[in-house]
């Protein structure tokens, strides 16, 4: 009896051992925000801003947008629902990046624009949301720290002149985790943005205000609703400038006179000598004959005198033209940025009501500090057309001449000195960099950001930073050195 009692405990050992080694697979749990909405990633503690973004089913297309529902978290408790328009954003970042970027605008109930204050930044209703090129088929990115643009602004902003504001937040769309972003305001005539006079068919005092851009072309309405894969191989409107979209400097590259006609075909063998003025505000379908001819004059006019005058005088003329001290805290942010499209592609100029044109805000720094590995250590960015043959977009003449210019030396040198000692000394640029790194690693994000996008790519986010800081000390010293010899 004892041994086939034994014999019926041993086999209940057994049984239970059995039951408890076969029990269901740990299933992850769900994460929800407070309104039940479930998150394609668990956020943890975070306090970075998540936001959801659902089309309902809609393909978003390069233009025109589509409505959407956008909702903002915060520690996942719901902070914000919002109606918005939502379409892809940018030219090669566009048709490089797996890691797509969105213009958006906040809507109301009837699909208008409204405008709405986001995260704290003042209301409007045009905004960004910017991330890093990843591409994954050819294993590279850009800005693996997450923060250039974050970074190139905030030096800007630290010497007193207006640049996009922004807020980093974790985007989910349609139910995906796309990483990290900066939300960002859209550069445009406000009066918390850029605050210009205002400009329109009825206006009679043509001086401005005016918003212009050297960069590429914008696609025209009339590729409203074309599938994605036309914006994703079509180059050539990159450099389809038009009549409608822009105007010509009257000057090459190097500051001699054009012969040959403007708004030829996209990338002619000629196209690397010109400049082209995009109109940002009018935009092209609202501005006038008559505000055309006025800017496009008063451009022609600063040209020519910055080519007449002598700089082996005292007397200058193209200062009558241009606010100097805007063009020296260009030159400088993103000299010391090493911002390789500065000067030649997403740069801005502004013109309000009698008043000068001005250089900025500074946008997009994708490709800064050494990203593009362009220009040398110990070299200017404005210099690139000695360090590049015939890219489509060079830099104009205005740069090198103004260089040339002894006076305009002397502002630059001025105002660097000034602003070494104080708001950009080493630890000033350096602290930068520290506050948003530790923001993002201490709430997770840049973990998130590279369990999706780090596919083969073998980030090193520490080393990554490391670098970053390395650069921003040595380009300092060395402009610190190069501008004290002028």
């Amino acid at each position: 009896m004892n041994r086939v009692l034994e014999k019926w405990s041993l086999f209940g050992w057994v049984l239970m051992l059995l039951l408890l080694g076969c029990k269901d697979p740990e299933i992850a749990p769900v994460v929800k925000g407070d309104d039940g909405v479930v998150f394609a990633v668990d956020t943890k503690d975070s306090q970075i801003p998540y936001i959801v973004v659902d089309t309902k089913g809609k393909e978003i297309l390069y233009e025109p947008g589509v409505l959407a529902e956008m909702k903002i978290y915060n520690k996942k408790k719901l902070e914000l629902t919002q109606g918005i328009n939502i379409e892809f954003r940018g030219k090669t970042s566009f048709r490089l990046s797996d890691k797509k970027g969105y213009n958006f605008e906040t809507v109301d109930g009837t699909g208008e624009g409204v405008d709405v204050e986001l995260l704290g930044l003042p209301a409007e209703e045009d905004w960004r949301f910017v991330g890093h090129v990843v591409n994954l088929n050819e294993k590279y990115a850009w800005d693996r720290s997450l923060i250039f643009n974050h970074v190139g602004y905030e030096f800007s902003r630290m010497i007193g002149k207006y640049a996009s504001r922004g807020k980093f937040v974790e985007l989910e769309v349609n139910g995906e985790y796309l990483g990290v972003y900066l939300l960002q305001e859209k550069l445009k005539r406000d009066s918390n943005r850029i605050d210009i006079k205002s400009l329109n068919e009825a206006s009679t005092n043509l001086t401005g205000g005016y918003i212009l851009k050297i960069d590429k072309a914008d696609a025209g309405p009339e590729h409203d609703g074309k599938p994605i894969s036309y914006f994703m191989n079509n180059w050539e409107d990159d450099a389809r400038y038009t009549a409608q979209n822009s105007f010509r400097s009257n000057y090459d590259i190097n500051g001699n006179r054009l012969t040959f006609p403007a708004y030829s075909a996209p990338y002619h063998p000629q196209q690397f000598l010109e400049t082209y003025f995009t109109y940002e505000y009018p935009k092209a379908e609202d501005i006038t004959a008559s505000q055309k001819d006025y800017i496009a004059n008063y451009i022609e006019e600063f040209e020519a005198a910055l080519l007449a005058d002598d700089f082996s005088s005292d007397l200058r003329t193209y200062t009558d033209y241009i606010e100097v001290s805007t063009f020296v805290d260009y030159f400088l942010v993103n000299e010391l940025t090493r911002n390789v499209d500065a000067y030649r592609l997403s740069t801005y100029l502004v013109k309000n009501r009698d008043g000068k044109l001005e250089m900025g805000p500074v946008w997009d720094m994708n490709l800064a500090f050494d990203e593009g590995g362009r220009i040398p250590m110990d070299g200017w960015v404005m210099n690139y057309n000695n360090y590049v043959s015939n890219d489509p977009w060079m830099i104009h003449f205005w740069w090198p001449k103004l260089l040339a210019d002894p006076q305009f030396r002397q502002q630059v040198k001025t105002r660097w000195n000034a602003i070494r000692k104080d708001v950009w000394s080493n630890a000033s640029l350096q602290k930068v960099v520290d506050d948003a790194v530790s923001y993002l690693r201490t709430n997770g994000a840049v973990e998130r950001n590279y369990a999706k996008w780090d596919k083969g790519l073998g980030v090193d986010y520490d080393g990554i930073i490391i670098s970053l800081k390395d650069y921003i000390n040595q380009r300092s010293a060395w402009m610190d050195s190069e501008i004290g010899s002028w």
